[in-house]
């Protein structure tokens, strides 16, 4: 797979998490966030089960990881669980609005970490791009962000946590078969949520009937089919294009909001959008154009 493809399974990825905000959303009416986090990924990896085992047929090896592989599989499980569980948080006490931007901000602060933990410089043109994405999502958001909230420092948490996953994953995934990593970490997600929301939150079977078409579709569409393209993608780019790309989802969510709820987008938006769709052209393109300059040779 090139680059290209890569990027654009990662703007599929994008897409589909935007129409599953939607649900993340609504689902907060029935059910606490962290037995959302919990139940979604346990339909997430009951839903990639199958394709991992089919997988692990195929290259001829054990579907279980070995104990070092485990390990890592362990660690992007937890922050996968805490970089949602965070942003689901954030949703019960902060507006859609500052949720979409404040968790857009991991996408400048990926090629940060991947500075600061690996020593990994990216292109130059990702931090330019990396500014417009950040722009095109405020100006998504409507260019107005009241005082924040505990959910909006919530939501900034999970922007960190998963410009951490984002990072990690990238780091894993190259020597990891990505059904097999996606469906791990699903399932360590889905065991952490489930075991520590009686802790903290009402739970019960009514609940989880409440929200089960946001559950089925947040776990098996926007979970289990678009995170594991992220991990298959990301093995073939580099993790600062990944966040740019994925970052779309507030683009889509956009979208499917003024489709699905009937919300109207302003100039503001239209201009937001415009920026991102930049941002993803520079970071796809500009490379490829110094590959190809032959004075580069």
């Amino acid at each position: 797979m090139n680059r290209a493809t890569a990027n654009l399974l990662l703007l599929i990825t994008g897409a589909t998490w935007g129409i599953g905000f939607v649900a993340q959303s609504t689902a907060m009416e029935a059910i606490g966030p962290i037995l959302f986090t919990g139940v979604r990924f346990l339909a997430a990896a009951l839903a990639v089960l199958p394709l991992a085992i089919l997988e692990a047929r195929r290259a001829g090896k054990p579907v279980v990881p070995g104990v070092p592989m485990l390990r890592r599989y362990v660690l992007l499980g937890l922050l996968l669980f805490l970089s949602l569980s965070t942003q689901q948080i954030g949703l019960l006490t902060t507006s859609v609005t500052n949720s979409g931007f404040l968790t857009g901000l991991y996408v400048v602060i990926t090629p940060f970490l991947g500075v600061a933990l690996w020593r990994v410089w990216p292109h130059p043109v990702v931090w330019p791009a990396a500014l417009l994405t950040l722009g095109g999502i405020y100006l998504l958001s409507g260019g107005a962000l009241t005082g924040l909230t505990a959910g909006d420092w919530w939501t900034i948490l999970c922007a960190f946590l998963w410009a951490c996953h984002v990072q990690y994953l990238g780091r894993v995934a190259g020597a990891a078969r990505p059904l097999q990593l996606a469906c791990t970490q699903f399932f360590i997600c889905a065991i952490i949520g489930i075991g520590l929301a009686p802790l903290v939150e009402p739970v019960g079977f009514d609940l989880v009937a409440g929200a089960m078409g946001e559950i089925l579709f947040a776990g098996v569409v926007s979970g289990g089919i678009a995170f594991t393209l992220q991990a298959i993608a990301q093995r073939h780019t580099t993790a600062p294009q990944a966040a740019i790309f994925m970052s779309s989802e507030a683009l889509f969510a956009a979208f499917f909001g003024a489709l699905l709820l009937g919300e109207r987008m302003g100039l503001l938006g239209l201009a937001g959008c415009l920026l991102i769709f930049t941002a993803m052209l520079l970071v796809e393109l500009l490379p490829m154009m110094r590959r190809r300059d032959p004075s580069k040779a």
